[in-house]
């Protein structure tokens, strides 16, 4: 059963949230950050990236940086930019793109479901990244940021859901930047509270989607405040941490497409005949080619766009893993022919999220900057599921969601 709990939000008043609230702490860097806040004293950039409160060039792993990001914290409650709701709450945040709205609930998950699987990860997470996010949940004493859960469809909860969506929201707004709208419910029925804790109750298990570092970190912290509180009971607020869970089938996965730098010192007609062995290759000729199904790749290459469909045989159906493009390219394209081992720290290969485009691939090897490119089908909600489910992990850079979570919407206290 998954465990979840309302909590008392921290939250921008109504006339503010616009002023708050920013783009997640990793889907930018610091000189970003600092030109997206601008003279803006209100912006959680400030908390969540406040190596902009110091020079350019100030690492944002500086000790100071995170006792500066406490410091705004208690400063943004100071002046009433963040005021704690009175009562526990769950939340409702919803967010539309290109006309297509998904659902989340804000919840408190439990980080003992964390530690046992019960939360399921389907990627592997860097020790010095969780050891960054475990700082900044330490010094703040908060989730500042939620993480991005799944959870299989459920028809009571939806209901319930659609009945606040056609009210009037708490937050409703077009976020600059991506252009995507954001709106923001509060659940003040107590029935209603109830009834999605029961119904999270039913659940097995919960999905990260996005935010497997933070998910780590807030676990961690919570068993060490555990391990701290010699009256330790296990209904702390530093046993939760906040999350938002959308509905599976709800969730858009964007492709995570690649470009390299080179062909491992094969001309192109070498290249694309190594290709043959495993792969059906088709000259698309020189407009945009979109993969259409799984197991099609598409390459671009000297102007031109190229069709690859996997062989019969060079994947496994049965194998939640082996079935994946995104382990089918890495196995026969990257490493057995370009010699890409290690996507995680090879300086050969870069990635880019589907909601550039393959305009952007072709971009980038055109520019000379890249000498290929290859696009894949998206990974779908249900294969990283299953993938969770067999305990298994997947390729690196294999999943981007979008639209992302703001930031700023709610924190969570853990105490």
């Amino acid at each position: 059963m998954a465990i979840i709990k309302p909590f008392k939000g921290i939250r921008p008043p109504k006339e503010l949230v616009e002023q708050v609230e920013s783009r997640p702490y990793d889907v930018l860097d610091s000189e970003e950050a600092r030109a997206e806040a601008g003279d803006n004293e209100k912006s959680l950039y400030h908390i969540i990236k406040p190596e902009i409160d110091f020079p350019v060039g100030t690492s944002e792993y500086d000790p100071r940086v995170y006792e500066k990001a406490a410091e705004n914290f208690q400063k943004f409650q100071d002046k009433g930019w963040l005021v704690q709701d009175a009562r526990e709450h769950y939340y409702i945040y919803a967010q539309t793109m290109n006309g297509k709205t998904q659902y989340g609930l804000v919840v408190c998950a439990h980080t003992d479901d964390y530690m046992a699987g019960r939360i399921k990860k389907h990627e592997l997470t860097r020790r010095d990244k969780e050891e960054d996010r475990m700082k900044h949940v330490r010094v703040n004493n908060a989730n500042v940021e939620p993480v991005f859960f799944a959870y299989p469809d459920n028809a009571v909860l939806n209901a319930l859901i659609m009945r606040y969506a056609a009210t009037e929201p708490e937050y409703d707004f077009i976020a600059p930047i991506d252009g995507f709208r954001h709106q923001f419910w509060v659940i003040n029925d107590d029935q209603d509270m109830q009834t999605i804790t029961d119904e999270f109750a039913k659940m097995p298990s919960l999905y990260i989607a996005d935010g497997h570092h933070r998910s780590a970190a807030a676990a961690l912290v919570g068993a060490e405040k555990q391990k701290q509180n010699p009256n330790h009971n296990g209904t702390e607020e530093y046993n939760f941490f906040m999350a938002v869970c959308f509905q599976a089938s709800q969730l858009t996965i964007l492709d995570y497409n690649r470009v390299v730098k080179d062909l491992n010192g094969m001309s192109s007609e070498e290249f694309l005949a190594a290709l043959q062995v495993n792969f059906i290759v088709e000259d698309k000729g020189t407009e945009i080619y979109k993969p259409q199904e799984l197991h099609e790749f598409s390459l671009y290459l000297d102007q031109h766009w190229f069709s690859l469909k996997a062989k019969e045989g060079t994947y496994d159906n049965n194998d939640p893993i082996g079935v994946l493009d995104v382990d089918i390219s890495s196995r026969l394209i990257l490493d057995e022919i370009l010699n890409i081992g290690d996507l995680r720290s090879s300086q050969r290969i870069d990635f880019v999220g589907g909601l550039r485009g393959l305009g952007e691939l072709k971009r980038r090897v055109d520019s000379g900057e890249m000498r290929a490119a290859l696009a894949l089908y998206p990974v779908s909600m249900q294969q990283i599921m299953d993938i969770a489910d067999s305990g298994k992990i997947m390729p690196p850079k294999a999943t981007w969601f979008e639209p992302k979570l703001r930031s700023g919407l709610v924190i969570h206290k853990l105490s």
